[in-house]
């Protein structure tokens, strides 16, 4: 197979992966997938590229920041694309970080419907930003809002 067969332009990346032409581009600045400069100066993709956009895509949808998928990704060399094997031990490390944000989710609509919403965050009864009424103790008034 040809080396212009295994690269794709930054608009056949994205169009393959079904994102933006500036997602590509930012993906590249992040360090997350890399190109090569052609003698006209345009990127070129290895196919390899797609499976990385993949990978971080479902990430992301995971909810995993890009920073932290970086790091999974910085284990690989430039043209690599992950194997099966990465994301099952990707996946792992990040269960308990996913499991803690449902819980989070789960506690704050179990008592959203007690938040009067009105701003002052030090009311007594609201559970959800001051537990045990914290920000009493740094006097009235919106106390996160303010700045001493």
């Amino acid at each position: 197979m040809s080396l212009k067969k295994l690269e794709l332009s930054v608009g056949e990346l994205a169009q393959r992966a079904g994102i933006a032409p500036s997602a590509v581009r930012f993906y590249e600045d992040q360090g997350l997938i890399f190109s090569r400069r052609t003698s006209g100066n345009q990127r070129r993709y290895h196919r390899a590229m797609l499976r990385r956009v993949a990978f971080i895509r479902a990430s992301q949808t995971a909810g995993i920041p890009l920073a932290v998928i970086a790091d999974v990704l910085g284990e690989l060399g430039d043209h690599e694309s992950p194997p099966k094997s990465m994301w099952e031990a990707a996946s792992k490390r990040w269960i308990d970080d996913i499991n803690n944000r449902i819980a989070l989710l789960e506690n704050m609509r179990d008592m959203i419907g007690s938040c009067v919403g009105c701003g002052c965050l030090s009311l007594g009864e609201c559970h959800l930003l001051n537990p045990g009424d914290e920000m009493n103790k740094l006097g009235p008034g919106p106390r996160r809002l303010i700045r001493d």
